[in-house]
Formats: C-alpha cells, sequence, structure tokens
C-alpha cells in the first residue's frame, strides 16, 4: 500500500457524500437508520474523508498467456490479481473482478470480504485460456457500460493487440498491468521448428535463424511503442512485468510514480 489510496482520485474534507445500499464488510456504525427503516433495506452514509474507491480488477486470459519460460503469465496474472485484490480489501475499499477473453466469462460484484479475492485468484488458475482469443474491445464496451460509478479500472494481461480504451478513460481511471515473457520478446534461434498459435491452434513451421527472430524482436518493439503511445495518449497509466520479475516491485513503482 502507497499513501492511502492507488489512485489519483482525492478526498476534501468530510462532507456527506451520499447513500448507498449496505455490503457485506460495510462498518455498520455507518448505517442511516431512518433510511434503512423506511427502505427496508440497509444503507449506508458515505463522506468524502473516506475517500472510499470503486476498484475493478480485470483479466484477459486469452491463449497467449498460456506461456511462460520461468512461469506462465497465466500464474503470474493471478499473482499480480491477488496482491491488487487484497490491497484494496485491506484499504476498505470495494473490489469487483472481471475475467475476459473475446467475451466476458465471468464476474464478482463488489464486494469488501476476501472469499471473493480467493474466488477470483481461483478461477484465474484454473481457466482454460487455451484457444481463446482477447478482444480488448469488448472489455472496454463492458465495462463502460456496467460500471456506473467512477472507478479505479486496472487491466491485467499481455497486451499484444492495441487497445482502445478512449471511452473508459475519459469516465474512469485506467490502468494497464503488463504481463509478459522475455521469450516473447528476445526469442532464441531455434533453427527448424514447428510452433503452435495458442490462440487459434494453427501450427507454424520454418527456420528461425537469426534473421527471422531480429525481424520478430523488431517487430515486437514497435508494437510496444505504438502501444505505450496510445496509453499515454489515452491518460492510462502502466507498468511492464516479465514472468522473471517480482510483480510487487513494478506495482510499487507505478503507484508510487502518480
Amino acid at each position: 500500500m502507497v499513501g492511502n489510496n492507488p489512485s489519483i482520485f482525492q478526498g476534501e474534507g468530510y462532507d456527506f457524500i451520499e447513500l448507498r445500499e449496505y455490503m457485506p464488510g460495510d462498518d455498520i456504525r455507518h448505517i442511516d437508520w431512518n433510511i434503512t427503516a423506511k427502505l427496508q433495506k440497509p444503507y449506508i452514509k458515505i463522506f468524502r474523508e473516506e475517500r472510499e474507491l470503486n476498484v475493478v480488477v480485470a483479466s484477459m486470459l486469452n491463449g497467449s498467456v498460456y506461456f511462460g519460460s520461468k512461469r506462465f503469465k497465466q500464474d503470474v496474472i493471478a499473482e499480480i490479481v491477488a496482491m491488487l485484490s487484497f490491497s484494496t480489501i485491506k484499504n476498505g475499499d470495494l473490489l469487483s473482478s472481471y475475467i475476459f477473453t473475446d467475451r466476458m466469462e465471468s464476474h464478482l460484484k463488489p464486494s469488501k470480504k476476501l472469499f471473493s479475492v480467493h474466488k477470483n485468484v481461483e478461477e484465474i488458475v484454473n481457466f482454460e485460456a487455451l484457444n481463446h482469443k482477447a478482444d480488448y474491445k469488448v472489455l472496454a464496451d463492458t465495462l463502460f457500460t456496467r460500471l456506473k460509478r467512477k472507478s479505479l479500472v486496472i487491466v491485467v494481461g499481455d497486451f499484444f493487440e492495441i487497445p482502445d480504451f478512449k471511452l473508459l478513460a475519459k469516465k474512469h481511471e485506467v490502468v494497464a498491468v503488463v504481463v509478459r515473457d522475455i521469450l516473447e520478446e528476445k526469442p532464441p534461434k531455434m533453427g527448424f521448428a514447428s510452433l503452435i498459435d495458442p490462440e487459434s491452434g494453427n501450427v507454424l513451421e520454418g527456420d528461425f535463424n537469426d534473421a527471422t527472430v531480429a525481424s520478430y524482436a523488431k517487430k515486437v518493439t514497435e508494437h510496444d511503442r505504438e502501444l505505450y503511445a496510445t496509453f499515454r495518449k489515452h491518460h492510462v497509466r502502466f507498468t511492464k512485468v516479465y514472468t522473471h520479475e517480482s510483480a510487487g516491485v513494478a506495482l510499487r513503482r507505478l503507484f508510487e510514480g502518480r
């Protein structure tokens, strides 16, 4: 945890903001008993001094995350989601979790319970990512439509496609965590080999010599330049985590540098 919140949102004093329906884990001392009695449902008061965040962690689990020279990217994504989620719960904020491929695979409603973290991480670890494609437009459109309250949205994936978070970032604060394996960016010379596309299952055969590998690495570099330029253009903060590195260090740098 860095400061009070891993967000640029700021609180302003102790002014009353709104009433909202009670959720498991909320402080019962903030229940408005008059409104609760009238509506026959428990409601709590939200004050600016609490600066309660609605944190949304979205994981993109397409086939390419089923890869890793040290650890699978899918496992690293699960670790990152766990750290972000436990930090959210510890800070007393509301946590929502999503899993996407080319559709919304699962969704856990806003909660302050540790059970929601355990369930989401277990779903990520056990998810059959092979033969699933990524569609960041589906992710962005779904979150834009479903999230009514201004939120801190953290998207975790390998981002081998350029997402358009322009509208989502205007409505919410968006953070991207790019998870990669070093061999994806700097592959070794393999000679003649057969590779399988983890999204489509198609087999690619060829001679992966020095020239081929260098050409591939150049394309990845160009892709990432465009990716980072797009993030900056849309005011999306981002960091990259490799499978052989400490995810905690990268996340700390990301939120300290706000």
